[in-house]
């Protein structure tokens, strides 16, 4: 079987505009949470999320396509530039791509939950509000696909391009499917991973309804606090991460550098509820990953959590863990970057699979912040501040509305 490894990383979110700087705002446990300024909150309950700050996507892309196409796109194709020139594939200067190396045995496989919900609720605006006609772009501008499609139009691959949309399971998913189509022998290599630029009305006012959103609006920076006994929801967010996952020898022989290599990959269904979490399918994920891995429940040194800050979804994550790991559970460190990033759906599971990948290469793990009060159905080895350790094996767990779970494990990358 062959296997895969990720050699380039891009990142937009909440705490930088890159995987650079967000890497080093998450080790100082800095929060990315804030009051929202795309637009008037007062009439809605939540007023808070992680927006994007100082995010240029003409650094990226041609001004033209910067009004055609919705900012998800923007964000995935800004994020995919980035991991392609840290992986040295390509280099960047004024929207030119030179390509370093043939990418027709290159496939892009961008996750969203939202796609172009932001578009379509300012089209809307317009066309009601302001009497204004449809833009002919407004359709495959504000499909989810049209993230790998753009990608792939720019960086000039030959392979695969989907999109996948599994809610906030989506670019883990995208991943591990990536994964599968490398070790299967169909590419040399993929752009993986998600984006979400769900920052309008539509969405926070449809989360707010359904319960899910954190209303700690008089404490933007602590509304996130995954596992604590006060937490009250999720704090929406947008961004996007993209990882290049190659083929190993493909990798060693151009010379690439390595995070990590992606050993495993689970997903399964819940099929239970709509909206609520059930730890039976959960467990089942991070199960068929590690067999996937093959990887003991003992070897694991480390998991990145799904950790939204719901009350029923926290719980439930803690009781999938503990059912797979059992005793081992109090040996594994476990710490979230939601708590400071907030909840990107559906980029959640790529930006933090990037975390997880630099945790394991820097020996470092970013902390879990606003865990003031553990909530004791939520009893996991919990990390507070950021801590040296060395890891040989993490998980990344991503569970998605609908019951729809991911999990990716990953390793020190060692060439034996």
């Amino acid at each position: 079987m062959k296997r895969v490894v990720i050699t380039g990383i891009g990142a937009v979110t909440p705490l930088g505009n890159s995987i650079e700087s967000s890497w080093k705002n998450l080790i100082k446990g800095l929060s990315g949470i804030d009051f929202i300024t795309r637009f008037d909150t007062s009439d809605l309950p939540c007023r808070i999320a992680g927006e994007l700050k100082g995010f240029s996507p003409e650094d990226y892309i041609s001004k033209k396509d910067i009004l055609r196409l919705d900012p998800f796109i923007h964000y995935a194709a800004a994020t995919a530039i980035m991991a392609a020139e840290d992986a040295g594939l390509i280099s960047f200067q004024s929207s030119i791509v030179d390509s370093q190396l043939s990418l027709d045995r290159a496939g892009i496989i961008i996750g969203s939950s939202r796609g172009g919900l932001t578009g379509i609720e300012k089209a809307l605006e317009r066309y009601l509000i302001e009497n204004r006609p449809f833009s002919a772009y407004l359709m495959p501008s504000s499909t989810i696909n049209m993230a790998a499609s753009y990608i792939s139009i720019l960086l000039k691959t030959r392979g695969p391009a989907i999109g996948i949309s599994t809610a906030c399971s989506s670019g883990a998913n995208a991943i591990g499917i990536a994964s599968k189509m490398i070790r299967n022998g169909e590419i040399d290599l993929a752009f993986a991973g998600g984006t979400e630029a769900p920052l309008c009305k539509l969405a926070i006012g449809g989360y707010s309804a359904s319960g899910a959103l954190s209303e700690m609006n008089h404490k933007p920076a602590e509304a996130s606090r995954p596992f604590d006994r006060d937490r009250d929801g999720f704090v929406i967010s947008e961004g996007a991460g993209t990882l290049v996952l190659e083929e190993m020898e493909h990798a060693v022989k151009r010379g690439a550098n390595i995070y990590a290599e992606l050993s495993g990959y689970g997903t399964s269904s819940d099929a239970f509820h709509l909206t609520r979490p059930d730890s039976e399918g959960e467990a089942i994920a991070i199960e068929m990953a590690l067999k996937d891995a093959n990887v003991s429940a003992d070897e694991v040194d480390y998991i990145n959590p799904h950790a939204t800050s719901t009350i029923l979804g926290d719980k439930a994550e803690s009781d999938a863990v503990r059912n797979v790991f059992g005793d081992r559970t109090q040996y594994i460190q476990v710490s979230s970057c939601k708590s400071m990033l907030g909840h990107m759906l559906g980029a959640a599971g790529a930006v933090e699979a990037a975390i997880t990948a630099l945790t394991i290469k820097k020996g470092l793990i970013t902390p879990t912040i606003n865990l003031e009060n553990p909530d004791p159905d939520c009893g996991l080895n919990h990390v507070t501040s950021s801590t040296s350790k060395k890891i040989n094996i993490a998980v990344s767990n991503s569970f998605g509305f609908g019951g729809v779970n991911a999990v990716l494990v990953f390793r020190l990358f060692d060439p034996s």
